[in-house]
């Protein structure tokens, strides 16, 4: 075929194609895209963006919804976080590091003596426990876990009930001295089986005695300190497993206007726990403090969560009754009231065994749910005087919320 054939050939293909082209187009006219639709632009309009591709949801059963989704993007790929994982802390529900949230639980005997006040070490605990000692005393027990507290202290005896408080969750357990009862325990199960003993007669260089008080209200350690003597004893950091569960602030729509709690240890010693909306804690005051403060901080002591308990006290017969030291049926169940978010709902404690956790539960049965945050819980014999006073809300206060019933 010559040069010249081949290039008539050509333009006819050419023109052949423009005329089927023409021809597909006047018959696909009726069904074209409606004017207006959207994906054609306005005349003398800029051309408009990419319309977005709509893609049908997930199916799930009675739902006909669509999820729409851009184009692809252009753009590079974000790159990961390298943030630090976080997880909820077992004892507060707050968000810390794995490393923080497997810290090996240290719970510090504290006196409450007026002498020693105030006390250090407060607003670094997860949990603070307060109980009777004796002549109406009470005494309180720091559980520190996902901090490490500066000073903390005075630190003062132990009690047997306290050590079946410790041994829920195998603290450190960090005293000077003790009851008989309580001495026995710790030398028979003390190295790991319900606590790990600290006491200060064994780890003397692990405490010190300060100035600014007198004795025996004048004994001090440190988290750092505290952390050392878990290690020496063979405490390991691991994952914890705690019962308790925590949910955010309740929002501010929903909390109450004012509330107090007040319990009495025997005559002599008034706790009160005022609400504060704002903050959304129970600003606290004992007698002879009509603001309680931690002495390490400087700050106020407000707490999250109130947990108020009663149970059963008797003399303990240990030989001394001169002393006046309490027994306590710390296993078994019985009243509480639990206050997060400025309301109190009346349920019950319970208790199965020596190392079981205490846990809390509303009047029909259901665990409750506390605030992300520390927790103050007061354990009150049958007789103490206790007082629960319902802030205002805006929403219909629920029947279970109020004074304690008797």
């Amino acid at each position: 075929m010559t040069r010249g054939a081949v290039f008539v050939l050509g333009i006819l293909a050419i023109v052949g194609g423009i005329g089927l082209g023409m021809l597909a187009a006047l018959v696909a006219g009726p069904h074209g895209t409606p004017a207006g639709s959207g994906l054609v632009a306005a005349l003398g309009s800029t051309p408009p963006s990419p319309a977005p591709l709509v893609t049908p949801a997930p199916s799930t059963e009675g739902s006909s919804s669509i999820v729409a989704s851009a184009p692809p993007s252009t753009a590079p790929s974000p790159t990961p976080s390298t943030g630090p994982v976080l997880v909820a802390d077992p004892l507060t529900g707050r968000l810390v590091t794995p490393a923080v949230a497997a810290r090996h639980p240290i719970a510090v005997m504290v006196d409450d003596l007026s002498p020693a006040r105030p006390q250090s070490g407060f607003n670094a605990a997860s949990i603070v426990w307060q109980a009777p000692a004796e002549g109406g005393i009470p005494r309180y027990m720091m559980v520190f876990q996902e901090n490490i507290p500066t000073d903390v202290g005075p630190v003062r005896s132990s009690r047997y009930y306290y050590i079946a408080w410790a041994a829920e969750l195998k603290a450190v357990y960090a005293h000077a001295g003790g009851s008989p009862q309580a001495l026995a325990t710790l030398r028979n199960q003390g190295n790991g089986q319900l606590v790990y003993n600290a006491d200060e007669f064994r780890w003397g260089n692990s405490f010190r005695r300060v100035s600014f008080r007198f004795a025996p209200h004048n004994l001090y350690t440190t988290g750092k300190q505290l952390r050392g003597i878990a290690s020496s004893v063979g405490a390991k950091d691991v994952p914890i497993k705690w019962p308790w569960t925590f949910a955010p602030d309740a929002a501010l729509s929903a909390r109450p206007t004012g509330g107090r709690i007040q319990v009495t240890y025997g005559n002599v010693n008034a706790i009160r726990f005022d609400y504060d909306r704002a903050s959304n804690t129970y600003l606290r005051s004992v007698t002879g403090e009509k603001k309680q403060i931690d002495n390490a901080t400087g700050k106020r002591v407000q707490p999250k969560n109130v947990i108020v308990m009663v149970m059963r006290f008797g003399a303990l017969n240990d030989g001394h009754p001169q002393k006046h030291r309490l027994e306590a049926q710390v296993i078994g169940s019985g009243p509480a009231w639990i206050s997060t978010n400025g309301i109190t709902v009346k349920g019950k404690w319970k208790k199965t065994s020596l190392t079981s956790a205490t846990r809390f539960y509303d009047a029909t049965g259901k665990p409750v749910v506390l605030t992300v945050g520390q927790t103050f819980v007061q354990v009150m014999k049958t007789t103490d005087k206790i007082v629960f006073v319902a802030g205002k809300l805006a929403l219909p206060i629920p029947s279970h919320v109020g004074s304690r019933a008797e």
